[in-house]
């Protein structure tokens, strides 16, 4: 078994390495590990490459339908109406928002509703926050894009300000979660039980004078990491599992498996959203890093999925969990393999399977009935 990437981070070489063998440039491997550009130029049609039984790669070729900010809150919307018109049960997921500079006329309608309310503002396809910033008057939109002069090629989107986070010692976090897709059709998805909790380095403070300060309100380690306060021996982290007792213990154990059960439900019903868009082919994989924000409601909300989580350590804590995730990637897409009704045996390391339509769909169908042929008398 050969393996290729374009990643030199330890987490991918070390357990490569130990489980795929020997690493190549060439095109004879059985997993790569890339960046998702590059992923997406193998199935480019003028690429030239046709992918064996025995190659994986490890994203969809249209991810973006899901990790690209717009394109996720479009399809998260169309999805949640759709299921509403169904007259299915559905809970909203993702705060109001609006994508820029399409979308600036219903933005301005929504504002005028909404007196007083913040508004943060993002790049559609960029990361560790790069390009965020707090809104809450019209003038700093139009001060933004008089600045910008007349290059608004790059989509943004500006979504309601969670003004009411749940804060722990007074400090504003979010959580990463590890998600695991093998299959879009069936949907299969495994959720992994190790995450982190990131902690912005001041003190969370929503007056007007804060909303220019990152280290109040941006929870980004590739931020927070330059502020004064930072501690790099835990990296403004704490681990789920601390996050999960601190909730438990601050909000009681109902509130806190309400929370985690709520977790799941989002990010399922993130997938169902894009189940239709991705194409699902059988030789790809995708572990996603989910952003979820917690208002002080214990309500989550999804900030934004991530295609190439970040897998370089800033902690010993954070590099034993990173080695120890894609360990287990490598345990799942290698037994399932191409084979997109392979049915998951059981959780693989640290994954467990969080949703199954096939199975589901299996344990849903009528049972066979029975046919037997009448004796002769």
């Amino acid at each position: 078994m050969k393996w290729r990437s374009d990643s030199e981070v330890q987490a991918i070489i070390q357990n490569f390495s130990r489980r795929c063998g020997a690493r190549t440039d060439a095109d004879d491997w059985n997993v790569f590990w890339g960046h998702p550009w590059n992923v997406q130029r193998l199935f480019h049609p003028d690429s030239g490459t046709r992918l064996t039984d025995q190659q994986l790669v490890n994203h969809f070729p249209n991810h973006l339908e899901l990790t690209r900010k717009d394109m996720m809150v479009k399809n998260a919307k169309r999805w949640l109406r759709e299921a509403a018109r169904d007259g299915r049960e559905v809970v909203d997921f993702v705060p109001v928002t609006f994508q820029l500079p399409a979308d600036y006329s219903l933005f301005v309608e929504e504002f005028r509703r909404c007196p007083g309310a913040t508004w943060i503002m993002k790049p559609s396809n960029a990361a560790q926050g790069r390009g965020i910033f707090l809104v809450t008057k019209l003038a700093q939109l139009k001060k933004w894009s008089a600045g910008r002069r007349a290059d608004l090629s790059g989509s943004y989107v500006i979504s309601r300000y969670i003004h009411n986070p749940h804060l722990v010692g007074g400090r504003k976090y979010d959580l990463r979660l590890y998600v695991l897709v093998t299959s879009y059709r069936p949907l299969r998805v495994y959720k992994h039980r190790e995450g982190f909790a990131r902690f912005c380095t001041s003190k969370y403070d929503p007056s007007p004078a804060a909303l220019g300060n990152p280290f109040v309100h941006l929870t980004n380690v590739a931020i927070q990491k330059h502020g004064s306060a930072y501690n790099a021996s835990h990296g403004g982290k704490w681990n789920l599992r601390h996050a999960r007792l601190h909730i438990t213990a601050t909000r009681g154990r109902r509130a806190c498996a309400t929370l985690f059960a709520d977790m799941d439900r989002l990010i399922v019903d993130s997938l169902r959203a894009v189940q239709a868009q991705i194409i699902n082919d059988r030789h790809c994989f995708e572990c996603y890093g989910y952003d979820v924000l917690i208002d002080n409601d214990l309500k989550p909300w999804l900030v934004e999925v991530n295609a190439a989580p970040s897998l370089s350590a800033t902690t010993r804590a954070d590099r034993v969990m990173k080695m120890a995730l894609i360990r287990d990637v490598l345990d799942v897409v290698l037994r399932e393999g191409t084979d997109a009704n392979n049915a998951p045996m059981e959780p693989a390391g640290g994954f467990a399977v969080l949703h199954d339509e096939a199975l589901e769909r299996a344990a849903a169908a009528p049972p066979p009935k029975k046919t037997g042929k009448r004796g002769k008398s």
